[in-house]
């Protein structure tokens, strides 16, 4: 990369060169900037990518729990001074190809990031960001709106109450339902005690309705100045326009402030200390092991690079995979299922930590994890770590550095949420991209002995800043929780005049019916269809010399191979369909008949980038349409290694074994303990799927492999462990059953390698494919759909409770699959409804966290969903009446071409080459060959509101009957909700997760 064009001390429009960094890892340039006339710092990474990212963000430090920087967050997109509409942010996701926009609240900075491919858009966007994070309304009724409010409501007996409401409000009652979140927030509270970290940024639902207003005008006045400000910008366009955008939209207007808003380094302790929080619980029948222990030490300053990767490496050594020591030493005592909430090394704030500990334990037990985890630190320190750990470490770090994804956020973002931190506490961004230094004097040291376990001794055994922290179940909190707010509630009350209550009810209606309000933004910048680019991207496989077996892509792949070998699934047998998921779990996890699954995780993490095996359910998008299941087998790798990944697949392939019997209860159990864990935090999709269970065969087996059902019947084998004398008989038919569906897959009619990366590895990975392929069974031919597993015809009317103090409302019903004329107007349809219709309705006016309708184009079936929602009967009614609104056509040509950019912003979504090759090989196992996509994007791009209504019409004015619906819960909602629905004489089923 050519630095040529940028010096340092360089004056660029208003700016002053800083600093110019080649970042040779990933080709770019990063150019540091400070402005010189309000001191903002701007960072420009520079490179040939198109897809462009811009972000501005703020130090930002609460010194409270209201959430007063979270609810700014939200505030501060709803209006701004030179586009005065209600919301410009939800506006501009309709007006924009963005292949991503979003805000983020940190602990001490909060962040408005996107990206696009389109330079057009990349300003349109720019334009409105910056005016709304340095000119927000801050309205009072915005703030009410995402914030909190209080409103009335009467009850049975016409007695008034008062009720809290509010986006904020409800989003993080739902994310303190997680102990995930509540251990998380604790431990910060507990190990920074004199500092911003123990306050919860995103505010305590008990603390938000303290926050004024005043106070929320008072914070962006403290904070959102440019002197307070960075600015990001990644990509290939040129700097010296969007500076002089920057400045002439933003800074010019300007002076300089001294804002002091630098975080502290919080003061040492002298002696350790432990920590207790409750989290609430619900089943007072399965307390018993629910409780989590972890230790966590504060460790080195944010700023100090070597240490941080120091500190990286030993987590990598100690937690890293199956085979590290302290992972392997807490999960083999048997106390617990997994490792705790929160277990790993977090960089992001001013002082780092490290925390470490087991869930799912007893009350009992905490001390004795305690131990455990300081005798193997002890054990490491005093007879050193094993160097083959070590050599694993460092390799699993260069392979992350090396290898470039838009997963799960475009690369742009990621590297600004690699660095965020370090440069909000005036570290130097450049070392957290350019490690080679760094990871040159961690080599020498190491080389010189004894070096990582002296930082063992230092950080952990040494270090008396560490608290002992156990979180708590408690089945009676929950309800306390819900009593205390409604004794606060009654006290406001009782302190209320008529004129207060007459005032609550006028903003009430004064919020709805801005809500209600048809708003004109055509102030708002906009995209035009002509900006789509109508062609769609065509990768098609390469040939390769001697390369006849593998289908083979040669990408430039950053010196990476990636390999993946889809499998059929139809003749396994119908009996052990279920337990398909799991099989993908032990296959690669619990040993081979060579190696232990100790040695097995050390070989992959010393060599490899990654080893999995994942199961894929669906239907053929060919007119057939016909279940298919099938099994991946996948494996990334630098090439210098790709001989050591292939030594490993034919092990896994031809020496697989599932005769580890305490192993495969551990992996079980983990298994569990991570799909309890994510019920609540996507509780939206696992509604989903439960309410479209019955509706396609497919869709059956969506649920059972990774749905509720897939839940509910690993929990029915794990609980048989309970009566030890069944224990081994349960974990031997295990076993032999595992060992069946390998048979069944691993056969050499069923296989579809594929190979991705440099010519050269390419032809090494073949020989030894073939190799693999040829020792393989001949039993059976291809198997690439799925068997005949009868299910439930009757559609789901279904309520799920679990411990969560929200709700996830899904609902869905059949429409027709891509291949369909209408498939690209349902498309459209689903955008539509969710900006027009369920984002007013769902988030503005119910309070949920989103709101949204989803068209799944493989299955052919529509499906609306809720997030975080305080609603169950009032979502359904919105669900019915949103399909009133679609059906009736109270939208415009300007809504569908809205809608339109939107669909062509998912279809155009870039990807790098490695993962856009596996992607278009996907394609064509699935047949969803190149002629479907052109014909959608084609008919997509020609819809008018004449052909939307027609299909709206077709699909949307179906009998409730022709629904599937699914509400996960707390048991308590789910009766009231039941309550409610039995005027209308249908009541949800009821089920414990």
């Amino acid at each position: 990369m050519e630095s040529i064009a940028f010096k340092k001390g360089q004056n660029l429009c208003g700016y002053t060169i800083t600093q110019v960094t080649p970042l040779e890892t990933i080709d770019s340039l990063m150019v540091q900037l400070e402005h010189i006339k309000t001191k903002a710092r701007h960072i420009h990474i520079l490179n040939k990518d198109k897809e462009n990212t811009f972000g501005v963000f703020f130090r930002t430090v609460p010194q409270d729990s209201s959430g007063v920087a979270h609810i700014l967050e939200h505030t501060v997109l709803c209006g701004s001074k030179e586009f005065n509409v209600r919301d410009p942010f939800f506006s501009m996701i309709k007006r924009s190809l963005s292949t991503f926009m979003n805000a983020f609240t940190a602990s001490d900075w909060t962040m408005y990031p996107f990206s696009t491919q389109n330079p057009k858009d990349y300003y349109n966007l720019m334009n409105v960001y910056l005016d709304a994070a340095f000119f927000p309304r801050i309205d009072e009724l915005s703030f009410k709106q995402e914030g909190h409010r209080l409103e009335t409501i009467e009850t049975e007996d016409k007695d008034i109450e008062l009720e809290y409401k509010g986006v904020v409000y409800n989003e993080m009652k739902g994310a303190m339902s997680s102990p995930a979140q509540v251990l998380g927030r604790s431990l910060l509270a507990s190990l920074y005690p004199d500092t911003t970290y123990r306050y919860n940024s995103g505010g305590e639902p008990s603390e938000i309705p303290t926050l004024t207003w005043e106070n929320l005008k008072d914070f962006h006045a403290e904070y959102y100045h440019p002197s307070n400000s960075y600015f990001y910008t990644y990509g290939n366009l040129p700097l010296e326009e969007t500076l002089l955008f920057i400045g002439k939209k933003v800074l010019d207007k300007f002076e300089r402030l001294d804002i002091d808003s630098k975080v502290p380094s919080q003061p040492r302790w002298d002696t350790p200390r432990k920590a207790t929080q409750a989290y609430a619980y619900s089943d007072p029948e399965d307390l018993s092991k629910k409780y989590q222990a972890c230790v966590a030490w504060l460790t080195c300053d944010i700023k100090d690079s070597f240490e941080i990767l120091v500190l990286t490496v030993l987590e990598q050594i100690l937690l890293g995979n199956s085979a590290s020591p302290l992972r392997k030493a807490l999960i083999d005592s048997n106390l617990g299922t997994a490792l705790s909430d929160s277990t790993g090394f977090d960089s992001d704030n001013r002082d780092t930590l490290f925390t470490c500990g087991l869930k799912d334990i007893t009350k009992d037990s905490v001390k004795q994890v305690e131990d455990i985890i300081f005798s193997t630190i002890e054990k490491l320190a005093d007879k050193g770590i094993d160097q083959n750990l070590i050599d694993s470490a460092i390799h699993q770090i260069e392979f992350h550095r090396k290898e470039i994804t838009n997963t799960p956020y475009p690369f742009g973002i990621k590297l600004l949420l690699s660095f965020a931190g370090t440069l909000i506490h005036d570290g130097d961004p450049v070392s957290c991209v350019n490690i080679d230094d760094d990871l040159d004097k961690l080599k020498k040291q190491i080389k010189k002995g004894l070096f990582l376990e002296k930082k063992l001794r230092q950080y952990f055994l040494e270090n008396s800043h560490r608290v002992l922290f156990t979180l708590e179940p408690d089945t009676t909190l929950e309800q306390k929780n819900i009593q205390e707010t409604k004794k606060e509630l009654k006290a406001l009350l009782k302190q209320m005049t008529q004129k207060d209550l007459e005032q609550i009810k006028k903003d009430a209606k004064i919020l709805e019916e801005l809500q209600e309000k048809e708003e004109d933004v055509s102030v708002l910048p906009t995209l035009d269809l002509v900006d789509v680019p109508p062609e769609i991207e065509i990768i098609k496989p390469d040939t390769v010399k001697n390369v006849t077996f593998s289908t083979c892509y040669d990408k430039a792949t950053s010196g990476i191979l990636y390999f993946t070998c889809p499998m059929g699934a139809g003749n396994i047998p119908t009996d052990l369909f279920a337990l398909v998921p799991f099989f993908c779990q032990s296959f690669i996890n619990s040993g081979t008949k060579k190696h232990s699954y100790e040695k097995i995780a050390e070989l992959m993490d010393m060599y490899t980038g990654g080893i999995s095996a994942t199961p894929f359910s669906g239907s053929y998008f060919s007119k057939e349409a016909q279940s298919h299941s099938f099994l991946a087998l996948q494996g990334k790798v630098l090439d210098r290694n790709v001989e050591r990944l292939f030594d490993l697949i034919k092990e896994f392939v031809e020496a697989y074994s599932f005769k580890d019997f305490d192993r495969l209860k551990s992996l079980l159990l983990q298994y569990q303990a991570g799909m309890e864990a994510s019920i609540v935090s996507n509780g939206h999709r696992y509604a989903i799927s439960l309410a479209s269970r019955h509706l396609s065969q497919a869709s059956y087996i969506n649920e059972l492999w990774h749905g509720i059902a897939q839940y509910k019947f690993i929990k029915g084998i794990t609980e048989q462990f309970k009566t030890d004398d069944k224990k081994n008989k349960i974990l031997e038919t295990l076993s032999k059953n595992l060992g069946k569906i390998a048979k069944s897959v691993l056969t050499r009619g069923n296989i579809k390698p594929a190979i991705i990366g440099d010519k050269s590895s390419i032809t090494v990975a073949e020989k030894r494919i073939k190799a693999i392929h040829k020792k393989l069974s001949n039993d059976s031919e291809s198997s690439f759909f799925t068997p005949d597993i009868s299910f439930k015809q009757d559609l789901p009317y279904d309520g799920w409770y679990t411990n969560t103090s929200v709700s996830f409302v899904g609902q869905s019903f059949k429409t027709v699959r891509m291949t369909h004329e209408d498939s690209p107007g349902l498309a459209v349809i689903s955008k539509i409804l969710r900006s027009l219709y369920l984002h007013r309705e769902i988030r503005e006016k119910g309070g949920a966290y989103g709101g949204f309708a989803i068209y799944n184009p493989e299955e052919g079936l529509f499906s609306f969903g809720s997030y975080r929602d305080p609603h169950i009967k009032r979502t359904l009614d919105v669900y019915k009446k949103a399909c009133d609104f679609i059906s009736n056509g109270d939208y415009s040509q300007t809504d569908i071409k809205e809608a339109i950019l939107q669909v062509c912003s998912e279809i155009d979504k870039p990807e790098t080459p490695g993962p856009a090759a596996m992607k278009a090989f996907y394609r064509d196992i699935t047949k969803l060959d190149d002629d479907i996509r052109r014909q959608f994007k084609d008919s997509l791009l020609k819809l008018d509101k004449k052909r939307i209504q027609d299909i709206a019409e077709s699909y949307f004015t179906i009998n409730e009957t022709l629904k599937g619906t699914a509400v996960i819960s707390s048991k308590a909602s789910l009766e009231q909700a039941n309550i409610q629905l039995s005027l209308e004489e249908k009541q949800l089923n009821l089920f414990k997760i």
